[in-house]
């Protein structure tokens, strides 16, 4: 608050790699009220220094960038700099997008159809500790409330694999892409690739075909009862 009583502006940092586009919302949001730029950045890496160095209230993140992914920039700052909070805007509203960056901690949610209205709606609503979330993306999110799938149940990994990684050779052994992987565990598809290249080297496995055969050969999962 100033000292008339006023609501200081939200100090905001843009990410997105595509230049015209960061440029057009750096311009949109010097048009609206209650909002600041204050930098921007052209993927996540330069993103994290940004929040670093300025301190702000709230990126506007792209998901889609080179170097780190606005998934793994949101993680980072949610992690290291847990006041600034991030508000994901992108073109992509599907489950692969969606929900490996709400995990990853992103407050808010909107496609880059919106309107500055809703914009700064968004970022209003995560400063106040609410969701941001744009219409769309709320009734998918209790579309998925109400089709629960939970994560396989592995009690014991062999050959030093991590619990999560024995989770991913369980989900490979059903037939599962790495797509469908990530929206199971609610993680990117870059770290479902992370954690299949982990497993592989750990075991010696070669592709998905030796694999499925090890997941049964070791028991995480059991032939179908015919």
């Amino acid at each position: 608050m100033t000292e008339t009583g006023e609501r200081k502006p939200a100090r905001v940092v843009v990410a997105d790699d595509q230049t015209v586009v960061r440029e057009g919302i750096v311009m949109l949001l010097g048009l609206l009220p209650g909002l600041e730029v204050v930098g921007s950045a052209g993927d996540g890496e330069e993103a994290v220094r940004l929040v670093a160095e300025l301190s702000p209230d709230v990126v506007l993140m792209d998901l889609r960038m080179p170097r780190c992914d606005g998934v793994e920039a949101t993680r980072r700052i949610r992690s290291e700099y847990p006041g600034t909070q991030v508000v994901v805007l992108t073109t992509f509203g599907d489950d692969e997008s969606l929900f490996p960056a709400l995990h990853a901690g992103a407050r808010g949610y909107l496609t880059k159809d919106a309107g500055g209205d809703e914009i700064v709606r968004a970022v209003e609503s995560v400063l106040s500790g609410e969701a941001g979330l744009s219409p769309s993306v709320q009734r998918r999110l209790l579309e998925r409330l109400s089709e629960p799938t939970p994560a396989p149940n592995v009690t014991e990994a062999p050959d030093g694999l991590t619990a999560r990684e024995a989770e991913v050779l369980v989900l490979i052994a059903e037939g599962l892409t790495n797509q469908e992987i990530a929206r199971r565990l609610h993680v990117s598809t870059a770290t479902v690739k992370t954690h299949i290249n982990n497993l592989f080297a750990k075991t010696g496995l070669k592709d998905r075909a030796q694999a499925v055969r090890y997941a049964y050969a070791k028991g995480l999962v059991r032939p179908p009862v015919k």
